[in-house]
């Protein structure tokens, strides 16, 4: 067997258990950042990570990578390339259970898992089939091995109850009694509803209204010569990551700018202790001398003088 043959990491089956796990629903940006390779799913038991994941369809898949930092981890790769071991396993967080028949599949018996979060990936002997999986919700570890007990809901378990329960809980949520009418609680979404649609309304109108001010601003500072026009999309996003009252702060910070053939003045080395912090420092008589004879101090002083970088024709 190739060492780092691509294996299916988890799909959609139904399992043993009778329910499955909706790849679409499925996270794994925070695994991608630690994609640990754990064996049967023990914390401490870390024998490589996994490479190359995918998320392709209804699948999962990538490329185990033993470390053989440990004896466990050279044994499992033994065993992974011989074929004794040649199952893999998924830790996942339950986010969302859904009972809605879209999600559902023939001999289902409970919830679909439409929304979860991948944090392991495990080698592992067996497994409740072709696709074990070990879920983690309300913060209490499901096993979902072989043999283990279901702790997932069944379908249709008293279902009335469940849905007045669920109202109960959904007018308390909203602010109402707990035996509120379906017409309080439509009239009360309702008006969430249009209270949203307002608030984004206004901050779209906000975001418009900074976005002018931002423009202004860098017009203005572009009249002024305080920035080239070609600067101008640098500086509009920059207004929209500081705002607009840094934004104005750094162009109140500069100077307009000059020509070099209008810096009246001369340049040469300080005096002997003495460092220059700005070209304004430079005695006038000496700024031309400073020009010729040391021209990257000449620039430095340029631009501390002026916020912007200078360049000296030969």
């Amino acid at each position: 067997m190739a060492k780092n043959k691509r294996v299916r990491i988890t799909n959609e089956r139904l399992n043993s258990y009778g329910t499955r796990v909706l790849t679409a629903g499925m996270d794994v940006s925070q695994y991608e950042r630690n994609p640990v390779l754990l064996y049967m799913h023990e914390r401490g038991q870390v024998i490589g990570y996994v490479k190359d994941l995918k998320v392709e369809g209804d699948e999962v898949t990538g490329e185990l990578m033993f470390d053989e930092a440990s004896e466990l981890s050279q044994r499992c790769k033994k065993q992974w390339e011989f074929g004794s071991l040649k199952m893999v396993s998924v830790g996942i967080d339950v986010l969302e259970l859904s009972e809605d028949k879209k999600h559902l599949v023939e001999g289902q018996t409970s919830p679909t898992i439409t929304r979860s979060k991948l944090f392991e990936v495990s080698v592992v002997d067996i497994g409740a089939n072709d696709d074990a999986i070990v879920l983690m919700r309300d913060g209490k570890r499901l096993e979902m091995g072989k043999d283990g007990e279901s702790p997932l809901p069944k379908l249709n378990h008293n279902k009335n109850q469940e849905k007045k329960m669920n109202k109960e809980e959904f007018a308390l949520l909203l602010g109402l009694p707990a035996d509120a009418s379906e017409e309080a609680i439509k009239a009360k979404v309702a008006k969430l509803k249009a209270d949203a649609a307002e608030r984004e309304t206004l901050a779209k109108e906000n975001d418009a209204l900074q976005l002018s001010r931002i423009e202004t601003a860098v017009e203005g500072a572009i009249a002024e010569k305080k920035i080239s026009a070609d600067k101008k999309a640098h500086f509009i996003e920059l207004g929209k990551k500081v705002g607009i009252e840094s934004l104005n702060a750094t162009f109140d910070a500069m100077s307009a700018q000059v020509k070099l053939s209008q810096v009246v003045g001369h340049q040469g080395a300080a005096p002997q202790g003495q460092t220059w912090q700005k070209l304004s420092d430079v005695p006038s008589d000496k700024i031309m001398e400073l020009r010729k004879s040391q021209p990257d101090e000449y620039k430095r002083l340029f631009k501390a003088e002026y916020g912007y970088e200078c360049e000296i024709e030969d």
